[in-house]
């Protein structure tokens, strides 16, 4: 079974998402997209959201406060789309591969994420490159945790999973900044193509009850 620990990720799905914080994380997210992080004012966001700036303060200390929580709730959307996408009736092979599909398809599609690229990349380029390690954390334990998922139902053999999963979140990250790419990914059907016949054999897909052939390692007499 996947032996990843998971704490990031389940620190972030278990994160409380207050009601009453619901308007100012809306408006703060509306401010960074017209505005971009930098630009956007404690006082933009108090007027979107309709508080005070007084009562804002005391919701939130500073700016940072914010972009903290928006950028918690971003990513608890994110991983709730992927989960939504995914068909877990689905054999292995395709499970993977829409994994694969439905997480570079919603970076690439991401609008705060595409904004900050484009427009402060100085800001968010640390976080996913040099400063990038919670980042790959954060996605080796989901795909860890997906391929343990199917490792329990008997259509993954067991194995380490930490390894490849990563090799998934790498590959999803670099396609996030570097799009441009030998690899086909024009669209969802491409992409879905390529995983199902480069990515999903990584994984050593089997089907339940079979086994898998040892392979000889001696030369051939």
């Amino acid at each position: 079974m996947a032996k990843s620990s998971g704490r990031l990720l389940a620190m972030v799905r278990s994160a409380p998402t207050d009601p009453d914080q619901t308007a100012v994380l809306d408006a703060a997210l509306d401010a960074f997209l017209d505005f971009g992080v930098r630009r956007a004012s404690m006082g933009e966001i108090a007027k979107r959201s309709r508080l005070s700036p007084a009562t804002l303060y005391r919701r939130f200390a500073q700016k940072s406060d914010i972009v903290l929580a928006v950028g918690l709730r971003e990513v608890q959307r994110f991983l709730a789309d992927v989960d939504r996408r995914v068909d877990h009736s689905a054999s292995a092979e395709d499970q993977l591969a829409e994994l694969f599909v439905a997480v570079c398809g919603g970076i690439r599609r991401h609008r705060l994420l595409r904004r900050l690229i484009d427009t402060e990349p100085e800001i968010v380029l640390p976080l996913l490159t040099t400063q990038g390690g919670p980042v790959l954390d954060l996605g080796r334990d989901y795909v860890a945790e997906f391929i343990g998922r199917l490792q329990g139902d008997g259509a993954l053999e067991d194995y380490d999973a930490e390894p490849v999963a990563e090799v998934f979140a790498r590959l999803a990250l670099s396609m996030a900044l570097t799009p441009r790419s030998a690899i086909p990914m024009a669209d969802d059907e491409t992409a879905r193509s390529f995983a199902r016949s480069h990515l999903a054999p990584v994984c050593r897909p089997t089907a339940k009850g079979a086994s898998r052939k040892p392979v000889s390692r001696g030369r051939s007499a």
